[in-house]
C-alpha cells in the first residue's frame, strides 16, 4: 500500500516537523488509526506534497509528522476538462470522485437545457460544496498531489467560450460521426470535453458547441449513463495523450 494523503496549508510543507491537526488530524488519528512509524504524505491539494514519517499521536485528532523529503507535482499536459452536465441525485459526486481518480485536471457543471437538477440559490450552493469536497477526498484516496478544479457552474454560453478557447474540444453523443478514439489530439494546451444529461444535449446546445469548435463525437457501440461517460472518455484521452503511458 502507498502511504496514505493529508492535506495541510501549503506553508507547512517547508518545514521540517508538521502537525496534522482538525479533520485531517481525526482522519489520520480515529480513522486510518495510523501509528508512530507509519509513513504519510502531506499536500496542499495544488501540486506541493512532502513525505514523512509519524512521530506521534496526541488525542484523537492530532498527529506529528517528521518531514524525510518534498516534491512538487507539475501541472499536466495536456490539461483536461470535463464539463459535466448537472445528474440527478448523488450522480454529480459519482462522476466527479471517478474522474478525479482517473486524472482530470477540472470539472466544470453545466446547466443544460434537459437537466432535471438545477442549482439555485442555497441549494446550488451546498451541491457545489459537495461536489468540491468529493474532488478533494478523491484525490487523497487517489494519491494526487493537485486536485482537480471545481468550477462554479456555468451556462451553455460560458461553456462556449470555455470551448472556443481549447485546443481540442469535442461534445460526447451516441450520434457523433467521429470515435474518441480516432479523434486528433494536440500535443499542449487544453482538451475540454462536454458531456450531456440524461435527457441528451439539446440540437440548439449543440449547434451552439459546434459553432465554437465543439464536434460531437461517440464513445463506442452503447450508451454510457452520464454520470460513467466522463470518466470512460477521459480514460481515452488520457491513454492517447500519453499522460497514463
Amino acid at each position: 500500500m502507498t502511504a496514505p494523503v493529508f492535506v495541510v496549508p501549503a506553508a507547512d510543507l517547508a518545514a521540517d516537523h508538521v502537525t496534522v491537526a482538525g479533520a485531517e488530524g481525526r482522519h489520520a488519528v480515529s480513522v486510518r488509526r495510523l501509528r508512530v512509524g507509519e509513513a504519510v504524505v502531506l499536500t496542499d491539494g495544488a501540486g506541493g506534497g512532502a513525505a514523512g514519517t509519524v512521530t506521534a499521536v496526541e488525542g484523537k485528532d492530532r498527529l506529528q509528522v517528521a518531514v524525510t523529503g518534498r516534491r512538487t507535482e507539475a501541472a499536466p499536459v495536456p490539461r483536461l476538462t470535463v464539463v459535466q452536465a448537472l445528474p440527478k441525485g448523488d450522480r454529480g459526486e459519482l462522476a466527479v470522485e471517478t474522474m478525479t481518480e482517473a486524472g482530470v485536471d477540472a470539472v466544470v457543471p453545466w446547466a443544460a437545457s434537459r437537466c432535471v437538477t438545477q442549482w439555485k440559490g442555497e441549494r446550488g450552493e451546498k451541491a457545489l460544496a459537495k461536489w468540491r469536497a468529493t474532488a478533494r477526498e478523491a484525490g487523497k484516496q487517489s494519491r494526487r498531489l493537485r486536485f482537480p478544479d471545481v468550477t462554479g457552474p456555468m451556462t451553455t454560453r460560458q461553456v462556449c467560450d470555455l470551448l472556443s478557447g481549447a485546443s481540442f474540444a469535442a461534445v460526447l453523443h451516441e450520434e457523433g460521426a467521429l470515435p474518441l478514439a480516432r479523434a486528433v489530439l494536440p500535443d499542449h494546451g487544453d482538451l475540454v470535453l462536454v458531456v450531456g444529461p440524461e435527457g441528451g444535449v439539446a440540437p440548439e446546445e449543440l449547434a451552439a458547441f459546434a459553432a465554437a469548435g465543439a464536434a460531437p463525437h461517440r464513445l463506442g457501440p452503447t450508451v454510457l449513463r452520464t454520470s460513467t461517460a466522463g470518466v470512460a472518455a477521459a480514460a481515452v484521452l488520457l491513454t492517447r495523450t500519453g499522460r497514463w503511458n
